[in-house]
């Protein structure tokens, strides 16, 4: 049984889940939130910090902006995306107008740029609007080859 470091996205605290349960729900063992959720969870620069360097399943970031129109069309998209892939990988949205100081660390020239981290790396990268299925199998590729 191998356990994994998962970052609560609410509360920053880090907790270890077994491999095996990622899929059922778990919650953070400190505030209960939900570990794995279905829906993309807006974080803050310290949870994205700590969750980009310590989370060992992988976690999709989303860097937008609200006055990005390709970012709020692609956002139902991103959140469809969340939906088919719970369990396998968390999804969250770092808005750069509210957080600018972690998408120019990133290096992020442009936006909606999707990063996906894993075990304290950057995994891939994509920039611009995509669909839900394009944004799966994105994911899918990405973390089945740096498994």
């Amino acid at each position: 049984m191998t356990a994994k470091k998962v970052v609560c996205l609410a509360c920053g605290q880090t907790n270890r889940l077994p491999e095996e349960k990622l899929g059922a729900a778990p919650k953070c063992g400190t505030c209960g939130a939900g570990l794995m959720p279905a829906k993309p969870i807006e974080i803050d620069a310290a949870t994205f910090a700590k969750a980009s360097r310590t989370d060992e399943v992988a976690l999709v970031v989303d860097f937008w902006a609200p006055w990005c129109g390709p970012c709020r069309a692609m956002a139902p998209q991103y959140a469809a995306a969340a939906q088919a892939m719970q369990g396998r990988a968390r999804f969250a949205k770092l808005n750069t107008e509210d957080h600018p100081e972690p998408g120019a660390r990133q290096g992020i020239r442009g936006i909606p740029t999707m990063v996906i981290y894993r075990g304290g790396r950057e995994v891939a990268r994509v920039s611009g609007a995509r669909s839900s299925s394009q944004i799966v199998e994105w994911v899918r590729q990405q973390t089945a080859q740096k498994a």
